[in-house]
């Protein structure tokens, strides 16, 4: 698969052929789905606690007698049934996340590149380099080239410039090689790689 690269003055400077191994596998709706639920419970924080009934601070006495009241036994009134009681199987400090193989999830990431590559939505850079910080600029040039909603993912390394100018508008994010992940491109639009990615990720997922 031939693509042209463009510049961010929009102007074509080159051509590139994506590996068909990579950029051109089956696209399986069953692998992004587990690999996307892999990645957002991985990034729960987990924190959610609530108390149980040990652990509500109160009295141990007992509140009435056992028998003649006309009301249930009851031992404290730190019982589940009790306002300000403990918490039956409520939710506790625990990691969410779960296991994948690690040739599942390579998997994922070249099914994820090859339906954008799919549904056309690739657009390759000959390097994300900017000469100044400035958004305006940035924002123009990203306008030109069509892109509103998309993952710019720019080599081992992200230029300075580049990463603070694009850093403020909206629906656009920078990643580099090592950052790129199932999740984040499928929930832009359009996927930006530079030349430097392209090679990066082809080597890394050719043999997978």
């Amino acid at each position: 698969m031939k693509l042209e690269v463009k510049n961010l003055e929009n102007k074509k400077v080159g051509e590139i052929t994506l590996d068909e191994s990579v950029f051109g596998v089956e696209v399986r709706q069953d692998i992004l789905h587990r690999m996307v639920n892999y990645q957002l419970a991985k990034r729960r924080s987990g924190t959610h606690k609530v108390k149980g009934r040990a652990e509500i601070v109160g009295t141990g006495a007992k509140p009435w007698r056992q028998k003649g009241t006309g009301r249930a036994r009851a031992g404290d009134l730190k019982r589940p049934q009790d306002r300000g009681g403990g918490v039956v199987f409520g939710p506790h400090v625990r990691s969410h996340a779960f296991d994948l193989p690690k040739k599942i999830r390579k998997m994922a990431l070249k099914i994820a590149l090859s339906a954008k590559a799919a549904e056309g939505k690739i657009v390759i850079l000959d390097e994300a380099k900017a000469k100044e910080h400035k958004t305006k600029p940035m924002a123009a040039a990203l306008s030109k080239l069509g892109l509103d909603s998309a993952v710019i993912i720019g080599g081992s390394e992200i230029d300075a410039n580049f990463a603070r100018a694009t850093a403020n508008i909206p629906r656009i994010d920078v990643l580099t090689t090592q950052g790129t992940n199932v999740y984040d491109i499928l929930r832009r639009d359009t996927l930006v790689l530079t030349k430097e990615a392209v090679n990066d990720l082809t080597e890394k997922l050719k043999s997978a």
